[in-house]
């Protein structure tokens, strides 16, 4: 079991929070706190780069949900960069690959 950390720090785009560790039931929560706080606005692109995201259960793919629910919300734009392929593999099979945007990268996903 890998700590969640979550560091957050601005891009021309907007937020881009980098999420290491395992996003599970026990550390959704601090996630979706996180979100929660972040102030976007319309245009922006939220980034959720999961390059160093060690595991993702069920809990952490309602957390990426609702934090794509958040940015529509604002009128702002989401994309996960490295998505690890075990997450992908889920992701696709649930259909969540369709809804996100998904980028290779962080830079991939920060630029305008």
């Amino acid at each position: 079991m890998s700590p969640l950390k979550i560091t957050t720090r601005d891009a021309t785009t907007g937020p881009v929070l980098e999420i290491t560790g395992d996003l599970d039931h026990a550390t959704a929560a601090e996630l979706r706190d996180r979100l929660t706080a972040l102030t976007l606005q319309p245009g922006q692109r939220l980034v959720l780069d999961l390059a160093d995201m060690d595991f993702c259960d069920s809990s952490g793919l309602t957390v990426l949900i609702a934090a794509r629910n958040l940015a529509h919300a604002a009128g702002a734009d989401i994309a996960l960069a490295a998505v690890p392929a075990h997450t992908l593999r889920v992701m696709s099979i649930v259909g969540l690959d369709q809804i996100f945007t998904l980028l290779p990268d962080r830079h991939a996903a920060t630029e305008p």
